[in-house]
């Protein structure tokens, strides 16, 4: 049996930011639809986040930035964003790589999500094809291994089920 396991968590995230980088895009294709606007928490200390000096001072590990009303040149690529954003009247550019974001809230629908940027493994939107190959090596369990062992692992949909 191999020692690899599968990566769920980073799999999660990664697709998780890839819903982030959809909306962007669409947003900096077609503006914001409605009355959709984004709250966007990123970790300031993220060594690829370009933010004016000021600005890293006031908000020396994470930051929220919205972007509404006051953005422009919103341009979106596969690993990064960056954008303009009015403040105290005064346009700034931003650059933040997704692997950055720590939340992603969208409160005209309540929908919202929350990103582990912080973590070690969390460097590159690059590494999710390395993470599904090594998925795809993973062999079946034995069967002597104890199947009583996986049973934490095991989450029942019905406990989140509206009844």
């Amino acid at each position: 049996m191999t020692d690899s396991i599968i990566q769920y968590d980073a799999m999660v995230q990664m697709a998780l930011l890839s819903v982030v980088k959809d909306v962007l895009q669409n947003a900096s294709k077609d503006g914001l639809p409605g009355e959709h606007h984004f709250y966007l928490t990123f970790s300031t200390v993220h060594p690829d986040v370009s933010i004016p000096a000021y600005l890293k001072e006031r908000y020396p590990e994470e930051m929220t930035i919205v972007v509404q009303n006051q953005f422009a040149d919103l341009v979106v690529d596969d690993i990064h964003f960056e954008l303009s954003l009015s403040f105290s009247g005064k346009l700034e550019h931003l650059y933040i790589p997704f692997v950055a974001l720590e939340g992603f809230f969208d409160p005209s629908v309540d929908f919202g999500l929350h990103f582990n940027a912080s973590e070690p493994n969390n460097d590159t939107m690059d590494d999710l094809p390395a993470i599904v190959e090594a998925a795809s090596d993973i062999k079946p369990a034995d069967d002597n291994d104890d199947p009583d062992d996986n049973d934490n692992n095991v989450v029942t949909l019905d406990t989140f089920r509206k009844k």
